[in-house]
Formats: structure tokens, sequence, C-alpha cells
């Protein structure tokens, strides 16, 4: 395994560390909230007295964003989350690292065998509150999830820009951020990725949302785009 011969912030991105392997290669990192835990199998780098953890962009999308130039990453520490589809935590985990003890993620997850595996993230991960739930009714956990920062949403719906405003009018501060992972080939087979993307971003506007960025996380993810955007809410 390659080791470090440097790691500094990266120069772009809050939160997140360029690791630097003496093969010549360079990863994405973030600081490990809890040193000597993996979530999905991750390289762990030591660097001083901390400990860093590979973000691989194969496995998390809003790494891949990162990866593919994302504008900026809105999530900061002490930020609160609302995350729509945390699935075993691969992602929200690094969410968990950047936002930091003083934030907190609230990760929904549909799938109770999914769930399971999230928990025991969860178990070790103070600021990780993991609800059950389904991201199409919101107001089934509305008495879990305090007003938020941020959005992220990566879930395998159908009407996932309006699953998502559903969401944003309940739980999403007044200017607050939105990251939507959009897997085109999810909501309709039968189109072009491109139509997709056009119709869930006219969604998004029609419902107070004002997109920032946009950018297909090829070849991390095929069919897949991230967007952001923030939030405004109508009168």
């Amino acid at each position: 395994m390659s080791q470090p011969v440097d790691i500094k912030p990266h120069d772009k991105y809050k939160g997140v560390y360029i690791v630097e392997l003496e093969d010549g290669s360079a990863r994405l990192a973030t600081k490990n909230l809890v040193p000597g835990h993996r979530v999905y199998g991750e390289r762990l780098f030591r660097w001083g007295d901390e400990e860093y953890r590979e973000w691989n962009a194969y496995r998390s999308k809003l790494a891949a964003a990162l990866f593919k130039g994302l504008e900026e990453l809105p999530i900061k520490e002490g930020h609160k989350i609302l995350y729509l589809g945390a699935a075993t935590g691969t992602t929200s985990s690094h969410v968990s690292d950047i936002v930091g003890l003083s934030g907190r993620v609230y990760g929904v997850e549909f799938a109770p065998r999914v769930m399971r595996e999230f928990v025991l993230v969860a178990e070790i991960r103070p600021n990780l509150y993991p609800i059950l739930g389904d991201a199409r009714k919101p107001h089934e956990y509305r008495h879990l999830v305090e007003l938020v920062d941020g959005i992220y949403a990566d879930v395998a719906q159908p009407e996932q820009a309006s699953l998502v405003a559903d969401n944003a009018d309940l739980f999403l501060k007044d200017g607050g951020y939105l990251l939507l992972a959009i897997k085109a080939r999810s909501i309709d087979v039968t189109r072009e990725p491109s139509e997709i993307y056009k119709r869930e971003i006219d969604t998004l506007k029609n419902r107070g949302f004002e997109i920032i960025d946009v950018v297909h996380l090829e070849p991390f993810d095929k069919d897949h785009a991230m967007v952001y955007a923030r939030f405004h809410r109508q009168q």
C-alpha cells in the first residue's frame, strides 16, 4: 500500500483533504471523527497526530462531484444535515466527519436490512441520527428532525425533485442548500439522461430552488449528475 508523503487541506473544499501518495497519485480524504474505525473498507492514513479516511469517488457520489469540480462544498462544521437515502453510511460518514461533533446528520433510510448496517455506523458516530422512514412521507418523521442547514439526497425514486422539495418545505432553512444526486435511469429508463436532468431541475426551480451548479459524475457513476441548489422559501 502506498504511504502518504503529504496530507494538506483542499484549496477549494473546506473540511476535505488531499492525500499525496508515494506512487505519485492523490486521493480525497476527511479527518476521521472516530480514529481507528473504518466504515466501508476505506484506507486510513496517519499524519502527525491526526487520522484521515480515504474518500473513494467510486463509492461516494459526493466525492465524485468534488473530483468533477463542483462549484462549492456547502457542508460546513457545525451544520445540521438531513440526509435522504442514507443507505449503509458510506457518504454520510464523510459528511459526519465534516460537520463534526457540533453538527448533526439525520439519515433517513427506507430499507430495514440496510438500516441495520447504518445503525452500526451511527453507534460509533454520535452525530449520526438514523431514521427508518420513507422520504416520500416527510411528515412521518417531522417530530424527529429540526430545521436544517442543508439536504443531501440520493434516493432512487421516480419523483426525486418533488420528494426533495416536500422535505425542504418542512425542514430546510430559507437560504439552505441542496445536494441532489440524480440517477436518470431510476426515474425513467425510456428517456435520455439529459432530458430527465432538465425535467427534475425545472421541478426544483418551480419549488423555490436556485440552481447553482450541475456536474455529471462519469466516469465514477454512469448516468448520474449532482445538482447543487439554494432554497428560497416561497411566500
